[in-house]
C-alpha cells in the first residue's frame, strides 16, 4: 500500500509518498513529466503513514538548518544504473556542488556525465538524495525537475548554513 502526504516549505509546496515504512518519493509542486505513474492514485493519504511522519519531520529540520542529514528507510525504483547515481548523490557532502563529470568518475564511469546527468533527473527522492548538488562543469547551474530557482534556493541555504557561501561558483 502507497500513502502519501503533502508539507509545506519555504520551496513550496512537497509531495511526500511511502510504501509501507520507505519514502518512495518527494516531489515538488511542478506537473509531473509526460508519461510518469501518478504514485497517488490508488495511494491513501495519510501524513503519519509509512515514512512519512519521519520524513516530513526531518524536511522541517533540514529547512529549519538544524539537519544535515537524512537518516531514513528509502526504496529505490528504476534502472540499476540509476540506483547507482541516486545512492552516491548523497555521498556529495552538505554545502558542496559536484559537476555531472566528477559524480561519473565517482562512480568510476569518467565517461558517463551525460548518462548520470539522465539519471539525476529522475531522481525520485529530491531533496533527501541530494540531485540539486549536481552541477555543471563550468559551475552553472543546469535543469532541476523543481525548476531552477529552487535549485538556487536550496544550494544557497546549504552554503549558508555551512559557511561556504563565497566558495561556490556559478550563481
Amino acid at each position: 500500500m502507497n500513502y502519501f502526504a503533502h508539507m509545506d516549505s519555504p520551496i513550496g509546496r512537497l509531495l511526500l509518498i511511502s510504501r509501507e515504512t520507505a519514502l518512495i518519493g518527494v516531489y515538488m509542486d511542478v506537473p509531473p513529466r509526460s508519461g510518469e505513474p501518478d504514485l497517488t492514485v490508488g495511494a491513501c493519504r495519510d501524513p503519519s503513514a509509512g515514512a512519512l511522519g519521519v520524513a516530513a519531520q526531518q524536511l522541517r529540520e533540514y529547512f529549519a538548518a538544524t539537519r544535515r542529514q537524512f537518516d531514513l528507510p528509502l526504496e529505490l525504483h528504476g534502472t540499476p544504473f540509476q540506483g547507482r547515481v541516486w545512492r552516491a548523490l548523497s555521498e556529495i557532502p552538505y554545502g558542496e556542488t559536484w559537476s555531472y563529470g566528477q559524480l561519473a568518475r565517482y562512480l568510476g564511469n569518467p565517461g558517463a556525465s551525460r548518462a548520470v546527468g539522465l539519471a539525476n533527473g529522475r531522481n525520485p527522492i529530491s531533496i533527501i538524495l541530494p540531485c540539486h548538488r549536481v552541477i555543471g562543469a563550468d559551475g552553472s547551474l543546469t535543469g532541476y525537475g523543481g525548476g531552477l530557482p529552487r535549485k538556487q534556493w536550496l544550494l544557497a541555504h546549504e552554503a549558508a548554513v555551512s559557511g561556504r557561501q563565497g566558495e561556490l561558483i556559478g550563481w
